[in-house]
């Protein structure tokens, strides 16, 4: 079975209480091997990023979205620095998703997210994304619940659009225990060199820890589509996090069946000017 399968929310109802966030489903490896195949995957994800930035060349281009969420320390910045690090950052837009500017607070949530979707040909990824509209805007009451509801749909249908539009969407929630959580911000508090990860506000969402994941288990089951499902990635382990998810973009890409696009010129041709060419 391939990690996408492995991995796949199954419809319905969502229960991440009884989801395991310290397993390692669809590898069968240790801490050091899984590293090890992680830095394996690196030349062949490059190549097929490689091949996906030359769709934009071609007359079907393709663009991938993978989409981060997950709880805070779950490790958004270790998947981006380990797994999408293995790929060209020419062919790669990150965009990082903060609390929104008084601009964008004057336009609809989706507003700011359609400017960051990304163009044919590029690996985007969303560190965090439109879903904060409906997690954090639903535990701290930003929105009415009328609102709340109009979103779930309005993210359905912009998902849809981009799936229409060509886009492969890959959703992933970093899922950890409330244990591992107060393990890495102590771990923060106790290392001058990650005093500056540390976020105090951290300390007060982590109250909210039960009403965070019961709108995780609400966004999770609303917005688990064919056409954009959510893949939940048992995050206690960061080894198995990383490897994970360069699992799931190897096969994501690979399910694409790229190819280089063919040249818009005469090989041969070129070939003999440059042979010809003098110019020493």
């Amino acid at each position: 079975m391939s990690l996408l399968d492995e991995l796949r929310l199954p419809a319905g109802p969502v229960d991440l209480r009884k989801c395991d966030t310290n397993s390692a489903p669809g590898v069968g490896a240790d801490k050091e091997t899984g590293r090890q195949v992680l830095a394996e995957l690196g030349p062949t994800l490059i190549e097929l990023q490689t091949k996906l930035f030359a769709s934009k060349e071609s007359d079907d281009p393709k663009r991938v979205l993978l989409v981060l969420q997950g709880m805070d320390t779950s490790g958004k910045g270790g998947v981006l620095k380990h797994t999408v690090g293995l790929v060209d950052p020419v062919g790669v837009k990150i965009t990082s998703f903060k609390a929104p500017t008084e601009d964008e607070r004057a336009q609809d949530f989706l507003w700011r997210i359609e400017k960051a979707v990304p163009e044919p040909g590029y690996l985007g990824v969303f560190d965090r994304s439109h879903y904060e509209d409906v997690l954090i805007g639903r535990v701290r009451e930003l929105a009415s619940t009328a609102e709340i509801e109009r979103r779930y749909d309005a993210i359905n249908d912009f998902e849809k659009r981009l799936a229409e539009d060509g886009t492969v969407i890959l959703k992933c929630m970093l899922h950890i225990s409330p244990q591992e959580q107060k393990k890495r911000l102590l771990a923060r508090l106790e290392d001058p060199a990650k005093h500056w990860k540390y976020n105090r506000g951290d300390l007060d969402e982590r109250q909210l820890w039960d009403r965070y994941r019961e709108a995780y288990e609400i966004a999770l089951e609303r917005t688990n589509t064919e056409y954009a499902p959510w893949y939940l990635v048992p995050s206690d382990k960061k080894w198995y996090r990383n490897l994970a998810i360069g699992e799931l973009l190897l096969e994501t890409l690979d399910r694409l069946d790229l190819d280089w696009p063919a040249p818009t010129f005469d090989v041969a041709e070129e070939k003999k000017r440059l042979e010809e060419d003098t110019i020493s």
